[in-house]
């Protein structure tokens, strides 16, 4: 029985993703909501310039229509179910607000850096004082052992650390067609299995819901993309899948599940720390996957690339929690 809710659920949030597409993407394109494309970027993305932007729209409404209607079927929202929505869509609302800003208000940068940290940790402040008042588990598993720690208020810190941190590394890894898009689906897929070890089916149910809905976008996501996510899609799953690893307890493990977000992140740290103490740069351009175009690979490579090791991450951290 539970197994077919978790098929439906990744069915129904797909198709709604692959429905809503269509008729989303000309309204983008009547409003005029194109992505621009800046100059210091690789001059090959300056062809991109104008392609509908803010279509984590659909992804949004695909999660949240899919998580809804199939909780309800399978018996109630629980609180988990209602703090994943609570996250995914205050950053995904953060993110259309700094989307519109770019595209609409013609500001390249969008919100400036304060104002969007701010909104981050007022989303997070505000899952916390929820997830305490449920007297959720406060928990953070070890790997490789059985055991597991208590940060005692110290929790509130790693909370606002993974929330804010985790949106940002998403939205660094959104520079190609389908990266966030493939990526994501892996790592959601991965926390979904591991939810469903534990017997957290309220979050398996939201996980496979993102899958169907990340998967759904990607068919028009995919090189040559026919929209894109946004931040309002990027910080959207960001802020996700930091959630599920708090809710399942699993947060040290989204480090290694997670691999290519942190890598892309740990390519922009060093790039800047390098240049600003030496003057020189490590990588040709950070994020990482710029640094792999202007060495010659196409973007189709550098994505299908980047989903191959995000996939042996997924592996890698499924292996050492079930199996280590």
């Amino acid at each position: 029985m539970m197994e077919q809710v978790i098929f439906f659920t990744t069915l129904m949030a797909f198709l709604i993703s692959v429905l809503l597409s269509p008729v989303f993407i000309p309204f983008l394109r009547r409003l005029k909501f194109g992505q621009s494309i800046r100059e210091e970027g690789p001059k090959s993305h300056q062809k991109k310039s104008g392609t509908p932007t803010m279509g984590g729209v659909i992804i949004l409404l695909s999660i949240v229509a899919a998580t809804l209607i199939m909780s309800g079927k399978f018996s109630e929202p629980t609180v988990k179910t209602y703090l994943l929505l609570l996250v995914t869509i205050g950053f995904g609302l953060l993110g259309f607000l700094d989307d519109f800003i770019k595209v609409v208000m013609k500001r390249n940068l969008g919100l400036t850096s304060k104002q969007k940290l701010l909104g981050q940790i007022i989303v997070a402040v505000i899952f916390y004082v929820i997830f305490r008042q449920f007297h959720l588990s406060s928990e953070v598993s070890i790997p490789f052992t059985d055991k597991s720690v208590h940060l005692g208020w110290f929790y509130f810190v790693v909370i606002i650390l993974w929330l804010v941190g985790f949106s940002n590394a998403v939205n660094l890894t959104d520079g190609l067609d389908g990266l966030v898009s493939g990526t994501a689906a892996i790592a959601f897929g991965a926390f979904a299995v591991l939810a469903w070890n534990q017997s957290q089916v309220d979050v398996a149910l939201f996980c496979v819901a993102v899958v169907g809905a990340v998967l759904g976008f990607l068919v028009f996501n995919a090189h040559p993309a026919k929209v894109f996510m946004g931040d309002t899609g990027s910080l959207a799953l960001g802020g996700a899948i930091a959630t599920v690893s708090i809710l399942t307890n699993l947060e040290i493990l989204l480090i290694v599940i997670g691999g290519v977000f942190v890598i892309e992140t740990l390519s922009v740290i060093l790039q800047v720390i390098s240049f600003k103490t030496t003057g020189k740069r490590i990588f040709r351009m950070s994020p990482l996957h710029h640094h792999y175009e202007l060495a010659g690979w196409s973007e189709w490579r550098v994505v299908v690339t980047f989903w191959a090791v995000g996939l042996l991450c997924a592996i890698l951290g499924i292996y050492i929690e079930v199996w280590m």
